[in-house]
């Protein structure tokens, strides 16, 4: 945090002997520091308002303040006047202030009016408000008003004169002095904090990233880099990073080297191969860069490693979240409309038979009511895995959702070859399945449409092969039927 942040330090000699007029004296000057300090670190146009309507509404309360003290011992008298004339336009330059501080880009302006702001309190303060205590402190003694005005004007001539002008001068040297220090420590604080925040985002990266001088001797790398070539980071400095990871840099097949390549054309990325600290080798990406100063001459390289088998086996990850059931690991309908699209073209080209068969659980729901949902999760996983192990690897079975299943079975001669094997998906499904101490049992209702026999879309031929499982609902379930269009 900034330590210097008075532009206006309050000193005791400013006090004017009245305990209401100095605490509030003590308020004005903490605003205009805080108005002060605002600008100087770049807060924004918002908040510096905010400060500057405080700044204002505290203004008019205190000039209110002071005068109703004045009105009370000066009634009638110029003075007085006078200096409501001067509170109020005080309050309208604090307004044109805020119009100027609209142009925080232009610190001329800005530091002109802070510079009327801390000169116009302090005068107001040491000179008016001083003289105008002194008449007030005399009368309170029992001197007439005009004696009192007299004395007062003696005690602020001559020497008191003098120092006041003394002090002016040097509170509005000490207020542009102070003020630019602000800015500058307030500068450097935020250069430290975004040199702290890459710092942070660098150490916590997952990908091994190190910097080095312009001869390749390491400067920093970041705990990522460390792991990969299991050697601790007080022992990296001052090593040549060619001499400990020289893989990453090996000649290529046309006699090149990366470091070469990026210190001629100021960047090189590529797949390289990295020997971890274990002895085992790894495909990695490499960015090879190069950081040069004002005269264009390299000051350091920055290089980043990227696993390319870490970012294959996530790719793979989310393809199987994308295109597979969560529960049961079978493809989903996103998967299945696709590799449905590839049978038909291929279908169509060889003149085989593809048989879309929809099939939907009988007695699903008993299990569900009676055993619970995680009784019935499992007998999915069980039906599943049955069906994967029945079929053969060209062949598909899906999830649709609930207890409804697709299979694709393709290279069919003959209607008839679709008996037999509808025949042992019904016998498969039929088998009890143990689920914990109980055994479930259900049994399937399978809608199957034969391509190009029905020769529809994709959506239409699981439209076709749903109404016939509904067929075979209707017949008495724990059977097959075959759409046809008659």
């Amino acid at each position: 945090m900034i330590q210097i942040s008075e532009i206006f330090p309050w000193d005791d000699n400013f006090g004017t002997g009245i305990e209401i007029i100095d605490e509030q004296h003590k308020k004005l000057v903490m605003l205009v520091n805080k108005l002060a300090m605002k600008i100087a670190t770049d807060s924004g146009e918002l908040t510096i308002n905010q400060v500057l309507d405080e700044l204002t509404d505290y203004t008019i309360y205190h000039f209110d303040s002071e005068e109703k003290i004045w009105l009370q011992y000066l009634p009638v008298d110029t003075l007085t006047t006078t200096h409501q004339e001067t509170h109020r336009d005080f309050v309208d330059e604090i307004s044109k202030a805020k119009g100027e501080l609209g142009n925080l880009s232009n610190i001329e302006i800005i530091d002109d009016v802070l510079s009327f702001l801390t000169h116009w309190l302090a005068f107001h303060i040491l000179d008016t408000d001083r003289h105008m205590a002194k008449i007030i402190m005399a009368v309170q003694q029992g001197m007439t008003a005009e004696q009192a005005k007299s004395h007062a004007a003696d005690e602020m001539s001559g020497g008191t004169r003098l120092l006041v002008e003394a002090i002016l001068k040097m509170y509005d040297s000490l207020s542009s002095r102070t003020l630019d220090l602000i800015r500058e420590i307030a500068q450097r604080q935020r250069a430290e904090q975004k040199l702290q925040l890459s710092k942070n985002v660098i150490d916590s990266s997952m990908e091994a990233i190190f910097i080095t001088d312009a001869d390749g001797l390491i400067i920093d790398a970041n705990p990522a880099f460390c792991s990969d070539v299991a050697i601790d980071p007080a022992q990296l400095a001052g090593r040549d990073i060619r001499s400990i990871k020289p893989s990453l840099f090996n000649s290529r097949e046309d006699g090149t080297d990366t470091w070469s390549l990026a210190r001629d054309n100021g960047h090189w990325g590529g797949e390289v191969v990295l020997i971890n600290g274990q002895g085992d080798s790894e495909a990695v990406w490499l960015t090879l860069s190069t950081v040069r100063d004002a005269q264009e001459n390299i000051e350091n390289f920055a290089g980043v490693l990227t696993s390319i088998s870490q970012l294959i086996q996530r790719q793979h990850v989310l393809e199987l979240e994308v295109n597979h059931d969560r529960l049961t690991g079978l493809p989903n309908r996103r998967l299945l409309e696709d590799r449905l699209k590839l049978a038909i073209a291929h279908h169509a080209r060889n003149k085989r038979l593809l048989a879309v068969c929809f099939i939907d659980l009988d007695g699903f729901k008993a299990v569900n009511d009676t055993l619970g949902h995680d009784a019935g999760d499992e007998l999915l996983r069980v039906v599943s895995r049955r069906l994967s192990d029945l079929l053969r690897s060209e062949d598909t079975v899906a999830r649709l959702g609930g207890d409804e299943f697709v299979i694709l079975l393709g290279d069919l001669v003959s209607k008839e070859d679709i008996e037999p094997l509808l025949g042992r998906i019904l016998n498969t499904i039929e088998q009890p399945i143990p689920i914990g101490p109980d055994e479930a049992h259900v049994s399937a209702s399978i809608g199957v449409t034969l391509y190009p026999a029905d020769n529809s879309t994709p959506e239409g031929l699981l439209k076709h092969a749903d109404e016939a499982m509904y067929a075979a609902k209707h017949a008495g379930k724990s059977r097959h039927h075959v759409w046809s269009d008659g």
